[in-house]
């Protein structure tokens, strides 16, 4: 599978599926964060699928400015093989290696495009992803992207030059019964991501959270399995403030993140099966990173802090 095939509509018009495509991103001149997401519901019921999504800008000087679109009505194979998502004048496409995302929503507008460094990241195992057998999974096809671009809030041009971020894809059944996610630009294109997730499903509802961890360091991840590894790992989850831990093999993973208030967005999600969830989400968090490596003791192999450039979410019900 390549990385454009990542990109690529995974609904086949079947009942019951949720699809999303997200990108998220960190302008280092402003410390200005942005959110884009591109979501696709297809119903249980007999009700027609439909498109939707938002962008969210978190500027450091004032409260976060979010715009949605839709919910229109959409069919599985109305987008080219370019374009993975189209709404209007929102548009994400990939062609000969250039992809881009534009868009005007309410008060944004935004043309952007993105350098993919590294290969992608699959959050959740590979074969999660190709065989469909979880509930639901997540993969990132460019999880140390570069945006270059020009972003527009309300009049306010920012332009945009190499802004470190990412681009996700999540594919399943719904949203979990309650769920974590971090995304973590650790420099040189080294990337922390995290998906804490309860499920809903009945065979799988009577298990604790489990942690999916994939942390890239000089182009090599770590924990090799990341669902051999998530019974390993204890999360801590509240609104505004959460933790994970645990040590697999020789290493000792912490991480805390802190997402605060008047810098993070609330919004309602509406599953397949018409339930609903509500997340906050916030692309200027703090999260504190400690990597430890025990070789008689335990010794520090990796420390990060980042100071408001965490990407950062909580989602609960309902």
């Amino acid at each position: 599978m390549s990385v454009a095939d990542l990109y690529r509509p995974r609904w086949r018009g079947q009942p019951g599926r949720l699809e999303v495509w997200y990108a998220t991103l960190t302008d280092p001149a402003s410390n200005t964060g942005m959110w884009l997401h591109h979501e696709i519901v297809s119903p249980t019921d007999s009700s027609r699928p439909y498109a939707h999504g938002w962008a969210a800008v978190f500027p450091p000087d004032g409260p976060p400015v979010l715009e949605r679109f839709g919910p229109a009505a959409v069919s599985a194979g109305t987008v080219g093989n370019d374009t993975y998502f189209r709404f209007a004048e929102v548009v994400a496409e990939v062609s000969a290696s250039v992809y881009s995302l534009t868009g005007s929503v309410g008060s944004i507008r935004y043309r952007l495009e993105l350098e993919t460094k590294g290969e992608p990241l699959y959050t959740f195992p590979r074969w999660a992803w190709q065989r469909e057998t979880l509930p639901a999974a997540q993969v990132v096809p460019a999880p140390a992207a570069a945006f270059t671009g020009i972003i527009d809030v309300r009049g306010r041009q920012l332009p945009l030059m190499d802004a470190p971020g990412e681009v996700a894809r999540v594919y399943g059944n719904g949203n979990a019964r309650r769920w974590a996610w971090l995304h973590a630009d650790l420099g040189g294109g080294d990337v922390l991501e995290i998906v804490v997730t309860a499920a809903r499903e009945s065979r799988w509802a009577r298990l604790p959270p489990l942690a999916f961890v994939q942390l890239r360091r000089g182009g090599r991840d770590w924990p090799v399995d990341p669902l051999l590894a998530a019974p390993l790992f204890r999360s801590r989850i509240d609104l505004l403030d959460w933790s994970v831990r645990g040590s697999v093999g020789r290493r000792r993973l912490r991480v805390q993140v802190r997402q605060e208030q008047d810098a993070s967005v609330r919004l309602v999600y509406r599953d397949p099966d018409g339930s609903t969830a509500t997340c906050c989400n916030s692309e200027r968090a703090n999260a504190e990173i400690l990597l430890e490596r025990w070789s008689r003791s335990w010794q520090v192999e990796g420390q990060w802090k980042l100071d408001h450039t965490a990407h950062a979410e909580v989602g609960t019900r309902p």
